[in-house]
């Protein structure tokens, strides 16, 4: 028998989804030079040359078994031991292969993490807007997805609505930092004011709430201070992914860190590694698993994405839209021009504009553009997103 719920899942698919493969279909229908998709988060900046090279000499050098054969399910030993001495000298940190499992992506960690750390029944609180997925993710531990609003002007971490979003059931909250979609980026001081409220709370409870902290945008920053989240609370399982940071999407490879510095961590990353087990979500891409040892410290380049934020920005505040200035991440949060976030993006359809409606984001009236895209995609867009806002300002 079909199981319905899964059933749901795949009928429904996502909002952003849609909107991509509409594009698709849109481009073939009168070119893709008149069609501006800003729906999904695909950098268009190329892998690093490191990447490649790192590939080659994987394949001429590297015996095919190894290459191509399964690895141990927690990933490759010393695979795991370069990102931990990787983290080790960013972050001060004593981590070693041990507190680390390699994922198949970031949609793997957040997953594994929130398997391991949640039982069913109990909630998950995210900050509202967030990644559509987490509702998903969360839903399948068989736990209940509770929205805490960030502040409405600046969509920074509220303190106080995390406070009321808390209960008894409160097992674990997800942050992105920096935020998708916001691009915005929480500052040491927010960060260490939901320490303490935490902490508070797990003074009078016999397991502590856990802070997943999803960072596949890290590397992805305008000058903003990204904090290390463990170094703050202690009970912070980070998940990370490689495919923002060396446009590396389609691969899905990434990892799961449970700090040892963490009280519970004999107990976590066992659970960890069963929540994996079970999801299906052991042995990450082996070719690609050699790939991160090798370029675990390439920068990631952002002038592009630096670029394009920019000359958007200059393009909206010139035809009066409001909106939030991302500190990292690639997508521009915009105030829809009606209070109708979906109706709106229908409209801008007129004009070949695909943004993502904040509805699917848990926050109305708002609308997503995902600026990671090549440059003449920007430039294109900017006479259309004049002309939107012209409509709207004949209809008053």
């Amino acid at each position: 028998m079909i199981n319905e719920t899964m059933y749901q899942r795949g009928a429904e698919s996502s909002v952003i989804r849609e909107i991509f493969s509409y594009a698709c279909a849109r481009k073939a229908e009168i070119g893709a030079d008149r069609v501006f998709d800003f729906s999904l988060g695909n950098p268009s900046v190329p892998a690093p040359d490191a990447v490649r090279e790192s590939i080659e000499h994987s394949l001429a050098e590297v015996p095919s078994m190894a290459l191509h054969g399964y690895t141990p399910a927690p990933g490759i030993p010393e695979v795991r031991a370069a990102v931990a001495d990787s983290l080790n000298r960013r972050f001060g940190t004593t981590y070693t292969a041990a507190d680390l499992f390699m994922t198949v992506g970031a949609a793997a960690s957040v997953s594994c993490a929130l398997h391991a750390l949640v039982s069913p029944g109990e909630e998950v609180v995210v900050i509202a807007p967030f990644f559509p997925e987490y509702r998903v993710w969360i839903e399948n531990a068989g736990a209940t997805c509770v929205e805490a609003l960030a502040d409405p002007e600046t969509f920074q971490l509220s303190i106080e609505n995390i406070r009321a979003a808390i209960t008894e059931r409160t097992a674990a909250i997800i942050i992105d930092s920096p935020n998708n979609p916001t691009g915005a980026v929480y500052p040491r001081e927010a960060l260490e004011g939901l320490a303490s409220l935490l902490e508070e709370e797990n003074s009078h409870r016999a397991e502590p709430i856990y802070l997943i902290s999803d960072e596949p945008y890290r590397e992805i920053t305008y000058g903003a201070e990204v904090p290390w989240v463990p170094s703050i609370y202690e009970h912070t399982v980070v998940c990370y992914s490689y495919s923002k940071s060396l446009s590396l999407p389609g691969e899905r490879v990434g990892w799961v860190l449970v700090p040892n510095t963490m009280a519970g961590a004999p107990r976590v990353m066992p659970a960890v590694a069963g929540a994996a087990r079970a999801l299906g979500f052991v042995c990450a891409p082996a070719l690609f698993q050699r790939v991160v040892a090798d370029c675990v410290d390439e920068p990631s380049d952002v002038k592009a994405y630096r670029a394009n934020r920019d000359e958007l920005c200059r393009a909206l505040d010139a035809a009066g839209y409001a909106y939030v200035q991302p500190d990292g991440a690639f997508y521009l949060w915009v105030r829809s021009l009606e209070p109708d976030a979906a109706a709106f993006c229908e409209r801008a359809r007129a004009y070949e504009l695909l943004p993502v409606p904040s509805d699917s984001f848990g926050v109305p009236g708002w609308i997503r553009i995902g600026y990671c895209v090549a440059p003449e995609v920007i430039r294109g867009s900017i006479p259309a997103w004049q002309a939107l806002a012209m409509e709207y300002a004949d209809r008053r």
